[in-house]
């Protein structure tokens, strides 16, 4: 039995990864380790200028995944752990039911279920974000007729990528 068997297994936070919310901490999907689910997790910075760039005004438009989807939002605050020291806007469903996460939350996504924008409203403190989806390349619908007609206008849509799966 050799040393390292298993080594292959272990990835390491390499450093800075810039992502426009914060530090890309780490992304997984089936491309870079065979059978991995979609994974991606970074760090949101209370950056209270990046509240002021037009993509978060707008927030992540609306979409559907061919499989469930796990959003975790985990507040930092070693003295209040629930606090998420942030306020995010979030919609759900086909009547794009508003929620604010203000807490450390998980949101789970049924598969094919319209969700979004997701947008930060309020940034107090850094935050993690892990999101989890239940595929192994991950899949995105969008939805842009849920959207207010102002909103899509001010969308810039070369930035988002639909992989309009049947």
């Amino acid at each position: 039995m050799t040393e390292n068997k298993y080594g292959h297994c272990f990835f390491r936070y390499e450093g800075e990864q810039n992502f426009l919310l914060g530090n890309i901490l780490q992304r997984f999907d089936n491309s870079l380790m065979k059978g991995s689910n979609f994974y991606f997790l970074h760090w949101i910075m209370p950056d209270q200028d990046l509240l002021e760039l037009e993509e978060l005004k707008v927030g992540h438009p609306p979409h559907v995944h061919k499989q469930a989807e796990l959003l975790f939002h985990i507040g930092t605050n070693p003295d209040d752990p629930m606090d998420l020291g942030a306020e995010i806007e979030f919609h759900i469903g086909e009547e794009m039911e508003r929620h604010v996460i203000t807490q450390t939350t998980a949101v789970f996504i049924p598969p094919m279920v319209v969700h979004a924008p997701w947008r930060p409203l309020k940034l107090e403190r850094p935050f993690l974000f892990l999101q989890v989806n239940q595929e192994l390349e991950k899949t995105e619908k969008f939805r842009p007729e849920l959207m207010p007609e102002d909103l899509r206008k001010r969308v810039d849509w070369n930035a988002w990528q639909d992989t309009s799966f049947e």
